[in-house]
């Protein structure tokens, strides 16, 4: 996995609400659509990560994507913190 020292660009589309480390899930509130198969980058207290957005659940149910003011939960390949911004590239 090639990791970028340049800064990413791309459309904010929320922040982490609530991470459950337990099963490596973030809460998200989304204030732009994100959908299952976007790339995001993770922000936050200097750290950044990209991964593929692989499943999305509202109200623990699957769901292919999310619309603006909706919460969804994400799997995240690393732990993050509550306030992280998500960026979709």
């Amino acid at each position: 996995m090639k990791k970028s020292t340049a800064k990413t660009s791309g459309k904010s589309v929320g922040k982490v609400a609530h991470f459950y480390d337990h099963i490596s899930v973030a809460a998200l509130v989304l204030k732009a659509p994100l959908a299952v198969g976007d790339t995001i980058t993770v922000k936050g207290r200097g750290k950044e990560f990209t991964q593929t957005v692989a499943s999305m659940q509202i109200d623990h149910q699957a769901v292919t994507k999310g619309k603006k003011g909706e919460d969804v939960a994400i799997q995240v390949d690393q732990a993050v913190k509550e306030g992280d911004e998500i960026t979709k590239l």
